[in-house]
């Protein structure tokens, strides 16, 4: 992200300059237009659909389970529209946490282009990272799946979900396709563009991928495991801005890290290997959701293999710069230190020897004047 000066001249309407200044409020306008929907009968049905969830199915209570009705929700195309409306709120609070936190904390700390567009995206994305690791963990205690690791796989296919686990699968990707429009009111370099929708666009590929897929469960258990690592890589790269002596965080980060990617390959092992593998129905039914059938098992779990060695990839690069940054650094500060001694010893020597021609040129020494009395 480049930084984004600020003029006191007005630039043309709808200019590019003029877009990217006021994207909030244009985004905001958009937003209230759909609110302002369900005030009249006329548009309230078409607005429905961008604010609220769609198909929910109403289960009836019975004296074995539960005595209240249950809400369900399952996908469908409409889901798109209720997507678009979400992503819309994401550019806005993206922009309130840039203008309103990170702004005020660049401000302060006078960082460098590089370290300024760095510290923007880990804010906006540790603030994401934290929010969504907490509503995942409490939906993951709340269904019990953390309890019971068999759910992952248990009566697939997972068409009806709550309504909880389904907003926060919306909601994902409503804020991973906002990034893209961020690319361009960010003003992204355009040498970062294609790390970015590589970036973003692994993450709507697999977020995607489960929930069509219909395994929402073994998603949600995946996403809040990776996010919570990367959201610690992100809070120690914002403490290492505000003070470069602060690298434990680092450290922390790649043991979890290393941890994270083996507990991910666990279990899509044991929910498409042994799980699935097992399933009495495995004949491919698109009526019923029923995606268990070889070809989509094997094709799932080597994505996740392939994300999985993606990231090692790219972690044991990283390790591998900063060891090179440190050891460069470390035969410098070792040459000061032997350079300052030197000179010390090479002072020292002076004085003796300065000490020492005063003594033979200037006063007798005690043992002078003993042989001349001799």
């Amino acid at each position: 992200m480049a930084i984004r000066k600020k003029s006191n001249k007005n630039p043309p309407v709808l200019s590019h300059e003029f877009i990217v200044q006021n994207h909030a409020d244009i985004v905001s306008c958009m937003a209230m237009i759909f609110l302002l929907g369900l005030m009249f009968e006329i548009t309230a049905k078409a607005a429905v659909i961008f604010v609220t969830l769609q198909y929910n199915v109403t289960i009836p209570a019975t004296e074995e389970q539960s005595a209240e009705t249950i809400s369900l929700y399952h996908y469908g195309i409409k889901d798109l529209a209720t997507i678009f409306f979400y992503m819309l709120v994401a550019i806005i609070i993206h922009a309130i946490i840039q203008e309103y936190v990170l702004d005020k904390i660049n401000r302060k700390m006078h960082f460098s282009k590089t370290k300024h567009s760095k510290f923007n995206e880990s804010g906006q994305l540790s603030a994401f990272y934290l929010f969504s690791c907490v509503w995942g963990t409490s939906i993951l205690v709340s269904e019990n799946y953390i309890s019971d690791p068999t759910s992952l796989w248990r009566d697939y296919p997972h068409t009806l979900i709550p309504f909880q686990m389904k907003f926060f699968y919306i909601l994902q990707l409503a804020y991973w396709f906002h990034a893209f429009p961020e690319l361009y009111f960010q003003k992204t370099k355009k040498e970062d563009i294609f790390r970015q929708i590589v970036y973003i666009g692994l993450y709507l590929f697999h977020i995607a991928g489960a929930y069509l897929l219909n395994l929402t469960h073994l998603g949600l258990v995946l996403l809040v495991l990776h996010y919570f690592v990367e959201f610690l890589f992100h809070i120690s790269r914002l403490f290492y801005f505000s003070d470069e002596r602060y690298q434990k965080g680092f450290s922390l980060w790649a043991v979890l890290f290393v941890l994270g990617r083996l507990l991910t390959l666990i279990l899509s092992v044991l929910t498409f290997g042994f799980g699935l593998a097992r399933a009495e129905d495995q004949q491919l039914n698109f009526s019923t959701g029923n995606f268990n059938i070889l070809a989509v098992r094997i094709s799932v779990l080597a994505s996740i293999c392939m994300a999985q060695a993606f990231m090692m990839w790219k972690f044991i690069n990283f390790q591998l710069r900063r060891w090179r940054e440190h050891s460069s650094s470390q035969p410098q500060s070792v040459k000061k230190k032997f350079v300052t001694a030197k000179g010390k010893t090479s002072r020292k020597e002076r004085e003796n020897g300065i000490n020492g021609t005063v003594t033979s040129n200037g006063a007798d020494s005690p043992r002078s004047r003993k042989d001349k009395s001799s």
